[in-house]
């Protein structure tokens, strides 16, 4: 019986080439809840939703002088 080679093309693109990148958020629990309430209602994942969230909020941003 002959061994046949199995063939693995490397990866071209590495991990968060896909114009994502992973950061790390402290959140209060009560925050937590509420997005995973609209998580639920909506069947959307907490991640999804806090891109859309925070899409729409950099967007209606306005920075006042102290």
């Amino acid at each position: 019986m002959s061994e046949e080679l199995i063939k693995i093309t490397r990866k071209t693109r590495k991990k968060g080439d896909d114009g994502y990148k992973i950061i790390s958020v402290r959140m209060k629990d009560e925050l937590i809840a509420s997005l995973d309430e609209l998580s639920s209602e909506t069947n959307r994942s907490r991640n999804d939703l806090i891109n859309q969230l925070l899409t729409s909020a950099v967007k209606i941003v306005k920075i006042e002088e102290q």
